[in-house]
This record gives structure tokens, sequence and C-alpha cells, in this order.
């Protein structure tokens, strides 16, 4: 039996530039710790262009700026409810102690189901947050990190 190098069915294979979903920051299951510098790595013959050009040139294009929009149009209503919702509570609390201990059912009060609703509201918020990045972001940013990638190895990207 070949020892597989941490990847099942033999000897590692050769993955590319061209491999989209290959994460080399993320790979590393029994990978060499070179491995994911070669695949950043210049090639021979590339001229590879400044870092921060690269990046002042992907934060001006109109996708970088879409993919941020997106972020804020959603991020921005959301802590915005999330505050105004626990601003609320702390302030029921306080002011309106008599409101807060009417009981409900037995032992379970007015304040102990809304401060079971800030953890529902935040377990609910982070699934929005988490299904709003992959629907609506994931893709183009990565796109735009494969852009930078090619840009600072001097091929030129899509931007």
């Amino acid at each position: 039996m070949q020892p597989s190098k941490g990847r099942p069915g033999g000897e590692p294979r050769d993955i590319g530039y061209a491999d989209p979903w290959y994460d080399a920051l993320a790979a590393g299951w029994g990978e060499s710790a070179e491995q994911p510098a070669a695949v950043l790595a210049p090639r021979p013959g590339d001229a590879a262009a400044d870092p921060a050009d690269v990046y002042l040139e992907i934060q001006r294009s109109a996708a970088f700026q879409e993919v941020r929009s997106r972020y804020r149009r959603f991020v921005v209503p959301g802590v915005v409810a999330f505050l105004a919702w626990y601003v609320a509570y702390v302030v029921t609390a306080t002011t309106a102690p008599e409101l807060m201990a009417r009981p409900v059912a037995g032992a379970v009060n007015v304040a102990m189901l809304a401060g079971l609703g800030q953890f529902l509201t935040t377990f609910l918020l982070t699934w929005a947050y988490a299904r709003h990045a992959r629907l609506r972001r994931d893709r183009a940013a990565l796109e735009l990190r494969w852009d930078a990638q090619e840009l600072s190895r001097g091929r030129g990207g899509a931007v």
C-alpha cells in the first residue's frame, strides 16, 4: 500500500491554480507546509504586480463595491434591529419591573420569555447572516479573490 500523503487514492495530485475551489490556506490535511506556498508563488517569467496597487484596483472595482453594498444592506438593518430589541428589553426591565414580573405560565414570567427571545434572536440572526453570505456574497467574493491573485501574479484578472 502506497502512502497517500493525506489524500485518498494514493499519490498526491498536482493541484493547479485553475481549480477555483482549492483553498490553499484551508488545505492542510496531511499536506506539507511548502505546498500551499508553491501554489501561490509566481511562475517564472510572470511579472508580479505590487500588492498595494492590486488591492486598490480590486477595491475600486464595481464587483467589490457590489459585494460591500450587499454586505451593508444586510448588516446595517440587522444590527439596528437587534440593538433596538436589546435596548427595549433592558429599558423595559428597568423602567417597568411589574410588567416584566407578570407571570405567563407557572414560574415563567415576561422577563424570562424576553430573555430567551434574546437568545433565539441571536441564533436566528446568525443563521440569516450565514445564509445571506452564502447566497449573495460568497461566490462574488471568491471571484474577487481569484482576480486579486491573478493580478498580483501579473496575469490580469477580470476586474
